[in-house]
């Protein structure tokens, strides 16, 4: 096998980690590519490609998060990670793990780790890599990266919600809640949504936020409500997929360009939090993006003729 061959075996995995690592698909396809530039330039075959891979995207990876953690600081509105319609990498071994770091939640809740921790957790926690792997890839020792994954763990752990819907649950009540959003049914919203569902929205400043942030059921219900008969009217659509492992959907113009994404967190058998993605920085891997300034004038034009 050459080594262009070897490495596109393994293009996903190094994809994977260092999505999970970022948050941002377009950052980390940049550092799947760096790595391939050094491992093709390497003068000598490594022992294990598969480690030597993972330690060099995981490297590029963390100085990548460094600098953007600083651009973050800056970031207008909510930042959010860039949605991920297909994760390229599957293992059956790992699939609960991969996909439980995959979820909007845990990504926002790994951007509370500092870049070493976050870095070692990817590694160990979702793809199960030896603490000996792990300290060449970010430069620790095993003992340093033990006490890393320790720290990790504690911090995800408190993060987390005690009683996450499983798969089957989570669908049924997506769809339930995308024919409500479809139909404009108020009532039935809103017996689907937690007292206290939130609703968050990433525009960047650069697209109107489909919501940024609308807190309590009556109120979510209400703008979905009022949002949805009006894209029908404008020959939009709300197109229900997986985002993220999660329940979620996309939302297209009439020409099918991708206006934003949403995602949903069901929990106790509600949806308790709603994130929406619109900034068209963060859509271009999912299709044509549509323009969401334009899109907004026509949804608000769409709106005053329908009142």
């Amino acid at each position: 096998m050459t080594r262009a061959e070897e490495f596109e075996e393994l293009r996903p995995l190094m994809f994977a980690i260092s999505y999970r690592i970022l948050g941002s698909v377009a950052e980390a396809e940049d550092a799947v590519q760096e790595a391939w530039l050094r491992y093709e330039s390497s003068p000598t075959l490594p022992t294990s490609t598969k480690a030597f891979l993972a330690a060099v995207v995981t490297r590029i990876s963390i100085d990548v998060l460094r600098s953007a953690r600083v651009r973050r600081e800056t970031y207008v509105g909510t930042w959010l990670p860039e949605p991920l319609v297909t994760d390229p990498y599957e293992d059956p071994a790992r699939s609960a793990e991969l996909a439980d770091s995959l979820s909007m939640a845990a990504l926002l809740l790994l951007e509370r780790l500092s870049p070493l921790e976050r870095a070692v957790f990817v590694l160990r926690d979702v793809f199960a890599f030896g603490f000996p792997e792990i300290a060449s890839a970010v430069g620790r020792s095993e003992a340093a990266c033990r006490q890393l994954a320790v720290r990790a763990r504690r911090h995800m752990h408190e993060g987390r919600p005690r009683f996450e819907a499983d798969r089957r649950e989570r669908e049924e009540l997506a769809a339930r809640f995308f024919d409500a959003v479809r139909d404009g049914d108020v009532a039935g919203l809103r017996e689907l949504l937690a007292a206290d569902v939130e609703m968050v929205g990433d525009g960047g400043g650069k697209a109107p936020a489909f919501a940024n942030v609308v807190i309590g059921a009556d109120n979510v219900a209400r703008v979905f409500a009022s949002v949805s008969p009006v894209l029908a009217a404008i020959g939009a659509r709300v197109e229900p997929c997986e985002v993220n492992g999660r329940p979620g959907a996309i939302l297209r113009d009439r020409d099918g360009k991708v206006v934003g994404t949403l995602m949903l967190d069901v929990l106790g058998g509600r949806v308790q939090t709603i994130r929406s993605v619109v900034n068209p920085d963060k859509l271009g891997h999912v299709g044509p993006v549509a323009d969401g300034w334009a899109f907004a004038r026509e949804l608000k034009q769409a709106r005053r003729l329908r009142d």
